[in-house]
Protein backbone atom coordinates (compact mmCIF):
# COMPACT_ATOMS: atom_id res chain seq x y z
CA UNK A 1 0.00 0.00 0.00
CA UNK A 2 1.36 3.64 -1.10
CA UNK A 3 1.77 5.95 1.81
CA UNK A 4 -0.33 8.76 0.98
CA UNK A 5 0.50 11.94 -0.66
CA UNK A 6 2.06 14.81 0.80
CA UNK A 7 -0.38 18.00 0.36
CA UNK A 8 0.86 21.41 -0.40
CA UNK A 9 -1.10 23.97 1.71
CA UNK A 10 -0.35 27.47 0.70
CA UNK A 11 1.38 29.65 3.15
CA UNK A 12 2.70 27.09 4.95
CA UNK A 13 5.95 24.51 4.29
CA UNK A 14 5.43 21.08 2.25
CA UNK A 15 5.81 19.18 -0.42
CA UNK A 16 4.75 19.86 -3.63
CA UNK A 17 3.77 17.10 -5.83
CA UNK A 18 5.78 16.51 -9.29
CA UNK A 19 4.64 17.24 -11.99
CA UNK A 20 3.62 15.23 -14.19
CA UNK A 21 3.19 12.53 -11.40
CA UNK A 22 4.28 8.97 -12.49
CA UNK A 23 7.10 6.55 -11.35
CA UNK A 24 9.77 7.63 -14.53
CA UNK A 25 9.71 11.73 -13.31
CA UNK A 26 13.11 13.11 -12.41
CA UNK A 27 11.49 16.11 -10.87
CA UNK A 28 10.91 16.91 -7.20
CA UNK A 29 9.90 20.12 -5.57
CA UNK A 30 9.29 21.70 -2.19
CA UNK A 31 7.91 24.82 -0.96
CA UNK A 32 8.40 26.72 2.17
CA UNK A 33 7.26 30.52 3.69
CA UNK A 34 10.14 31.36 5.39
CA UNK A 35 9.70 34.60 7.84
CA UNK A 36 12.98 35.68 9.18
CA UNK A 37 16.56 35.48 8.22
CA UNK A 38 16.85 33.13 10.99
CA UNK A 39 14.53 31.00 9.18
CA UNK A 40 16.42 31.50 5.87
CA UNK A 41 19.56 30.22 7.85
CA UNK A 42 17.74 26.90 9.17
CA UNK A 43 16.19 26.14 5.63
CA UNK A 44 20.42 26.31 4.52
CA UNK A 45 21.27 24.13 7.75
CA UNK A 46 18.60 21.24 6.80
CA UNK A 47 19.41 21.42 2.56
CA UNK A 48 22.85 20.45 3.85
CA UNK A 49 22.36 17.41 5.03
CA UNK A 50 20.31 16.54 2.04
CA UNK A 51 23.84 17.36 -0.07
CA UNK A 52 26.98 15.41 -1.26
CA UNK A 53 30.07 15.88 -3.03
CA UNK A 54 29.61 16.41 -7.23
CA UNK A 55 26.05 18.67 -6.29
CA UNK A 56 25.29 21.79 -8.21
CA UNK A 57 22.92 24.36 -6.65
CA UNK A 58 21.54 26.93 -8.40
CA UNK A 59 20.07 29.96 -5.96
CA UNK A 60 17.56 32.50 -7.93
CA UNK A 61 16.22 35.62 -6.84
CA UNK A 62 15.94 39.36 -6.59
CA UNK A 63 18.33 41.62 -4.93
CA UNK A 64 18.04 40.83 -1.04
CA UNK A 65 16.26 38.12 -1.20
CA UNK A 66 17.94 35.90 0.75
CA UNK A 67 20.67 33.87 -1.23
CA UNK A 68 23.61 34.31 0.54
CA UNK A 69 22.00 34.10 3.94
CA UNK A 70 20.64 30.65 2.70
CA UNK A 71 24.49 29.70 1.48
CA UNK A 72 25.66 31.19 4.73
CA UNK A 73 23.06 28.52 6.50
CA UNK A 74 24.75 25.55 3.67
CA UNK A 75 27.88 26.08 4.59
CA UNK A 76 27.17 26.32 8.94
CA UNK A 77 25.32 22.52 7.81
CA UNK A 78 28.32 21.26 5.89
CA UNK A 79 30.54 22.57 8.34
CA UNK A 80 33.00 24.45 6.34
CA UNK A 81 35.76 27.03 7.24
CA UNK A 82 35.36 30.64 6.63
CA UNK A 83 32.41 33.34 6.85
CA UNK A 84 30.06 32.49 3.81
CA UNK A 85 29.35 36.33 2.36
CA UNK A 86 28.70 37.54 -0.89
CA UNK A 87 30.90 36.41 -3.85
CA UNK A 88 30.22 39.32 -5.37
CA UNK A 89 32.91 40.96 -6.13
CA UNK A 90 35.57 37.93 -6.37
CA UNK A 91 32.85 35.56 -8.68
CA UNK A 92 34.15 32.74 -6.43
CA UNK A 93 34.93 31.61 -2.83
CA UNK A 94 36.20 28.29 -2.12
CA UNK A 95 35.31 27.54 1.69
CA UNK A 96 37.01 24.20 2.68
CA UNK A 97 35.63 21.46 4.98
CA UNK A 98 37.12 21.60 8.55
CA UNK A 99 36.28 17.88 8.91
CA UNK A 100 34.99 14.93 6.18
CA UNK A 101 32.47 16.91 4.09
CA UNK A 102 33.03 18.39 1.20
CA UNK A 103 34.23 22.09 0.09
CA UNK A 104 31.50 24.87 -0.36
CA UNK A 105 32.34 26.60 -3.53
CA UNK A 106 29.95 30.13 -3.59
CA UNK A 107 29.90 31.50 -6.86
CA UNK A 108 27.78 34.71 -7.87
CA UNK A 109 27.33 34.77 -11.53
CA UNK A 110 25.68 38.27 -11.24
CA UNK A 111 28.55 39.69 -13.14
CA UNK A 112 28.98 37.03 -15.73
CA UNK A 113 27.24 37.38 -19.14
CA UNK A 114 27.45 34.58 -20.99
CA UNK A 115 26.59 30.76 -20.19
CA UNK A 116 29.22 28.62 -19.37
CA UNK A 117 31.76 29.79 -21.77
CA UNK A 118 32.71 32.70 -19.56
CA UNK A 119 32.91 30.34 -16.00
CA UNK A 120 35.00 28.13 -17.89
CA UNK A 121 37.89 29.92 -15.95
CA UNK A 122 36.22 29.26 -12.68
CA UNK A 123 36.63 25.57 -13.32
CA UNK A 124 33.48 24.34 -12.33
CA UNK A 125 33.78 21.05 -13.56
CA UNK A 126 36.82 20.33 -12.13
CA UNK A 127 35.76 20.95 -8.51
CA UNK A 128 31.66 19.46 -9.43
CA UNK A 129 32.96 15.89 -8.00
CA UNK A 130 34.63 16.98 -4.55
CA UNK A 131 32.24 19.55 -4.05
CA UNK A 132 29.19 21.20 -3.33
CA UNK A 133 28.82 23.90 -5.39
CA UNK A 134 26.43 27.05 -5.16
CA UNK A 135 25.40 29.78 -7.59
CA UNK A 136 23.91 32.87 -7.24
CA UNK A 137 22.13 34.17 -10.32
CA UNK A 138 22.90 30.88 -12.28
CA UNK A 139 19.86 30.48 -14.62
CA UNK A 140 21.00 30.36 -17.90
CA UNK A 141 24.79 29.98 -17.33
CA UNK A 142 26.01 26.87 -15.63
CA UNK A 143 23.12 24.15 -16.66
CA UNK A 144 25.44 22.77 -18.70
CA UNK A 145 27.92 21.09 -15.75
CA UNK A 146 25.48 18.52 -14.89
CA UNK A 147 22.12 17.23 -15.69
CA UNK A 148 21.50 16.53 -11.67
CA UNK A 149 21.02 19.45 -9.83
CA UNK A 150 19.09 21.99 -7.67
CA UNK A 151 17.21 24.66 -8.46
CA UNK A 152 16.19 27.23 -5.48
CA UNK A 153 14.32 30.05 -6.06
CA UNK A 154 13.34 32.46 -3.23
CA UNK A 155 10.67 34.89 -3.88
CA UNK A 156 10.38 38.44 -1.80
CA UNK A 157 8.41 41.47 -2.16
CA UNK A 158 10.13 44.11 -4.09
CA UNK A 159 9.52 48.04 -3.70
CA UNK A 160 9.66 50.22 -0.58
CA UNK A 161 8.81 47.08 2.02
CA UNK A 162 10.41 45.70 5.06
CA UNK A 163 8.06 42.83 4.25
CA UNK A 164 10.83 40.27 5.63
CA UNK A 165 8.29 37.27 3.96
CA UNK A 166 9.99 34.76 1.69
CA UNK A 167 8.41 32.27 -0.54
CA UNK A 168 10.98 29.70 -1.16
CA UNK A 169 11.02 26.70 -3.95
CA UNK A 170 13.26 23.57 -4.04
CA UNK A 171 13.45 21.82 -7.09
CA UNK A 172 15.41 18.90 -7.65
CA UNK A 173 16.40 17.86 -11.53
CA UNK A 174 17.56 14.60 -12.97
CA UNK A 175 18.32 11.21 -10.97
CA UNK A 176 20.13 12.24 -8.29
CA UNK A 177 17.33 13.61 -6.52
CA UNK A 178 14.32 11.67 -8.20
CA UNK A 179 15.16 9.50 -5.08
CA UNK A 180 15.31 12.59 -2.39
CA UNK A 181 12.55 13.33 -0.26
CA UNK A 182 12.47 17.16 0.32
CA UNK A 183 9.61 17.11 2.49
CA UNK A 184 12.57 16.53 4.98
CA UNK A 185 13.13 20.19 4.89
CA UNK A 186 10.17 20.85 6.46
CA UNK A 187 11.09 19.40 9.88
Amino acid sequence: MEAPAARYVPGEPGVVPSSPSSPSSSVTSYEAVVQSPEQMLELGRRLAKLLRPGDLVMLNGELGAGKTTLTRGLGEGLGVRGAVTSPTFVIARVHPALGEGPPLVHVDAYRLGGGLDEMEDLDLDVSLPDSVIVVEWGEGKVEELTDDRLHVVIHRAVGDTTDEVRHVTVTGLGERWASVELGVLSA
